[in-house]
């Protein structure tokens, strides 16, 4: 019987230097995922019973999704991603979940002070979402309901209408006109 070669092989990142000597080189990512976790939830099904059966009309559903960030230390931040999701049938609840999913995020040294924001306010709750709606579904369904599962979010828009808002927001307050 033939024995197989289970010699493993390592790397690591060098550099040269210009003397020619090799040191470690220690790269940072830009942005480390350290921990995402449910922060709350809250699902309220006030009439079950009633709710799953014998009524085909289909709820009216509003989902509403907001990201929040705050500084834990020096560039480590907690992003929260809040989902609210109201299902009614005429005045009736039928459901209602809420949802902070939040995540610790480490934004690394080498991103420019003007890039920290966006990213903390587009990429870490596009990381977030996915978990996020995973639970919202799983909810609804042990819920007795069908999965809810929602539809992916262009957080890059919300952002941008955000920074829009807050620009006008700030010319409304200092009392400048905006001529187009």
């Amino acid at each position: 019987m033939a024995k197989k070669d289970t010699k493993k092989t390592t790397t690591k990142n060098t550099t040269k230097t210009n003397a020619n000597a090799t040191t470690q080189h220690d790269v940072q990512a830009p942005l480390v995922v350290n921990s995402q976790y449910i922060k709350d939830l809250s699902f309220e099904n006030p009439s079950p019973i009633s709710n799953l059966t014998g009524n085909e009309e289909r709820p009216s559903i509003s989902v509403h999704i907001e990201a929040q960030a705050h500084n834990l230390a020096d560039r480590t931040f907690e992003v929260t991603l809040r989902t609210t999701v109201d299902a009614k049938r005429k005045d009736a609840q039928v459901f209602l979940l809420d949802l902070e999913y939040a995540g610790v995020f480490t934004v690394g040294k080498e991103v420019p002070e003007e890039y920290i924001r966006p990213i903390l306010m587009i990429e870490c709750p596009r990381i977030l979402f996915p978990f996020a709606r995973n639970i919202v579904a799983t909810t609804s369904q042990e819920g007795g309901y069908p999965a809810l599962l929602l539809t992916p979010v262009d957080f890059a828009a919300l952002y941008q209408n955000q920074v829009a808002q807050e620009q006008a927001q700030a010319e409304k307050s200092s009392g400048k006109a905006t001529v187009q």
